[in-house]
């Protein structure tokens, strides 16, 4: 057991792996994110901290508008994806979906939709405190938006 406690700051950020980069910063963009920046991830220490050897990405690292929250995508050049768990049901293990607060649920799927996003089922109320749902953004990916109630 240790003595002191190790205190944790904060979660940095979500990171996604895609096929098509430009359309999926793009379709975050219109979500609300704001890109931070992109660039091309390679080199000897990049292998190291993931154990891919000869690894060459090119990320994009989104933000969200209150700044506490980030999505990094990431688009492998070397080495090639090896699986794809994007059209997983959302009772699959393993990374499921990451959910948005969103001011008007109504709206946002309006302009996500001439995206491509397709609702996954419907939105629903959860008692008075959200209005919630399932959507499929780029590539398949798994979002949920929240509209808390007041």
């Amino acid at each position: 057991m240790y003595s002191r406690r190790m205190a944790l700051k904060r979660m940095d950020n979500v990171g996604i792996v895609v096929d098509d980069l430009g359309e999926t910063i793009d379709f975050f963009r219109e979500l609300g994110l704001e890109l931070e920046g992109r660039a091309t991830i390679e080199g000897e220490w990049a292998g190291r901290v993931t154990g891919l050897a000869d690894q060459r990405v090119e990320i994009a690292m989104l933000r969200t508008p209150d700044g506490h929250s980030r999505l990094e995508l990431s688009r492998f050049l070397t080495p090639p994806v090896v699986a794809d768990h994007r059209n997983a049901p959302v009772n699959a293990l393993g990374y499921l979906r990451v959910m948005f607060a969103v001011d008007d649920i109504d709206e946002t799927l309006g302009r996500l939709r001439k995206r491509g996003a397709q609702l996954v089922g419907e939105v629903v109320r959860y008692q008075d405190w959200y209005r919630l749902c399932y959507i499929r953004g780029p590539e398949g990916l798994l979002i949920g938006l929240a509209q808390e109630l007041n």
